[in-house]
């Protein structure tokens, strides 16, 4: 499943928590408005995602490198850091996808399999 919003119509959020996170997009809309919020808090922040850097968000996902030069992270990241940048929201539930930080060179897979996260981050250098 694709979950899609566009930012020139970004939709209001639920009223209650259900609504917001236990719907089919898994609350990645409710990240993704976050993110845009986010944008006008700390416009330093939303240039960092602007310029393809993977800055620390409350989501794993970005920061700073590891060793190993790859880590795992959250789908609510990928939506965050995509309403930071002003993009629409645009995330596949089941193929995730990989970006690499610019700043760092760090590639990060983006993935909903909450399993995966955990796995990670029990590995040496694992999340941060």
């Amino acid at each position: 499943m694709i979950v899609e919003c566009s930012f020139s119509s970004a939709p209001s959020q639920g009223e209650s928590w259900s609504e917001r996170w236990g719907g089919p997009d898994k609350g990645l809309i409710c990240s993704w408005l976050r993110g845009i919020e986010k944008a006008k808090e700390s416009p330093e922040l939303a240039g960092q995602a602007s310029r393809g850097e993977l800055p620390s968000l409350p989501w794993v996902g970005g920061g700073k490198a590891i060793k190993a030069g790859k880590r795992v992270g959250a789908l609510h990241y990928l939506a965050m850091w995509q309403g930071l940048r002003g993009d629409d929201l645009n995330i596949d539930l089941v193929a995730g996808a990989t970006r690499t930080c610019t700043l760092t060179g760090m590639a990060v897979t983006f993935t909903g399999d909450a399993s995966a996260i955990w796995k990670a981050a029990g590995e040496p250098g694992g999340i941060e």
